[in-house]
């Protein structure tokens, strides 16, 4: 019994509390808010993300593209004076932000990533993004997809994809940076707005406002 309290009480005595800190982005729409987790892991995007929400760059702008069991786009600073019909998407701030793949984020639902041109880098848009809706997978054709990008999912990764959904097809392509921890429903609604043959909404479906929050979480060691 000794023993076992001169043990706990080594442990206790090198426990360190180590602080990490994480941001989370609240978006704002006439629908309600999406809250999504930036990930630490891809810091290029997520400094880029920060540094722009904190200018209130996104206020204003619009969910220019919207694709039923796809995605949600915006971003494009051109759509703040965009007219009725106008096509959009090629707007930028003149700088690209380096590709940051890694295999433990996918294009799940909710999926937060960085929209790019045909840059043969892969490089991202300093400025646009999307939010994945996507669909449930079948087995069968999550092997379909494999086969014809090559990228490969953990048989966790799988499950989300059949159970969840997604867009496993652009895994590896794009860079992941976050996910929507609440607020799907705002996305299904946006998403489910009639739109032109631009994929634009016919009614403008606006970001009212696109703040940053510091999280800091605690781990004992």
């Amino acid at each position: 019994m000794f023993k076992r309290l001169l043990s706990l009480a080594l442990i206790l005595s090198v426990t360190t509390t180590v602080f990490a800190q994480k941001y989370r982005a609240i978006l704002s729409t006439e629908y309600g808010k999406i809250v999504i987790e930036l990930y630490d892991n891809t810091p290029k995007h997520e400094a880029n993300f920060v540094k722009l929400c904190k200018k209130h760059f996104y206020d204003g702008t619009l969910f220019h593209r919207v694709i039923p069991e796809f995605m949600i786009q915006g971003g494009d600073p051109e759509s703040k004076t965009a007219k009725a019909g106008q096509q959009l998407g090629n707007g930028d701030v003149g700088y690209r932000v380096p590709a940051e793949f890694r295999k433990e984020y996918i294009h799940q639902r909710g999926a937060l990533a960085a929209a790019r041109d045909n840059n043969p880098e892969k490089a991202s848009s300093g400025c646009q993004f999307y939010i994945v809706q996507g669909k449930k997978y079948t087995e069968a054709e999550l092997d379909k997809v494999a086969k014809r990008t090559g990228h490969q999912w953990t048989d966790a990764q799988k499950k989300i994809y059949e159970t969840i959904g997604g867009t496993p097809f652009l895994d590896g392509n794009y860079t992941v940076f976050g996910q929507v921890i609440k607020g799907m429903d705002v996305v299904d609604k946006i998403i489910s707005q009639k739109r032109d043959k631009f994929d634009r909404p016919l009614t403008n479906q606006k970001i009212e406002k696109l703040r940053v929050q510091k999280k800091i979480l605690f781990f004992w060691l």
